[in-house]
């Protein structure tokens, strides 16, 4: 089921991302963003480091927000948190009813992602999470440099990569994943990074 989405200059997206693998437990940030330009709010929550609670946790987290009914879409800095936790996209989206949009600054290689999840427990099932995750494209997000790729769920592909697009005003990468990246490597480290 796709959900229609109305995309107006100023949709609220939440972005997520994850801290710095420092421990067995991982911290989830998401930073609440008007229009791409605005903070109006941060989550927060943790999961367990190649563990198989993210989804759950995350649509806790989205759903027990102040924020939720604002909220029109989600954006994960990738499909894996805190090593190779994999969120299930359409259990978040059944859980949360909100449209989601996975952010990756690189093609993933496929065969290097299954040989790491042999060192794990379940590989074939973390797997076949990632491979169900839906067909992957490419987002030019500014007039030069490199694309971006994207897959989206509850949402159609190109209204996802507008949203995608206006929300990208900074750089590539979208400001809600931007934002939420530099808060939580900056509490966990003390220090923010640059790149998302």
């Amino acid at each position: 089921m796709v959900k229609e989405t109305h995309i107006k200059p100023e949709i609220r997206v939440l972005g997520i991302d994850d801290s710095p693998l420092v421990s067995d437990k991982i911290m989830i940030v998401g930073a609440i963003m008007r229009g791409g330009e605005w903070l109006e709010g941060v989550l927060r929550t943790d999961i367990t480091r190649d563990g198989f609670d993210a989804t759950v946790r995350l649509s806790e987290m989205i759903c027990g927000s102040k924020h939720y009914g604002q909220i029109r879409a989600v954006m994960l800095n990738g499909i894996t948190f805190g090593g190779f936790n994999i969120v299930d996209l359409r259990e978040l989206y059944e859980r949360t009813r909100l449209p989601v949009i996975v952010i990756m600054r690189e093609m993933p290689d496929m065969e290097k992602i299954k040989e790491a999840l042999k060192n794990l427990s379940d590989p074939e099932g973390r797997y076949e999470m990632i491979t169900r995750a839906g067909n992957i494209i490419k987002v030019q997000t500014i007039k030069r440099g490199k694309p971006i790729f994207i897959q989206a769920y509850g949402i159609e592909a190109q209204d996802a990569a507008n949203i995608v697009q206006a929300t990208s005003i900074h750089s590539r990468i979208p400001e809600p994943i931007r934002v939420a990246h530099i808060i939580a490597t900056g509490v966990i480290l003390g220090e923010s990074k640059k790149r998302a």
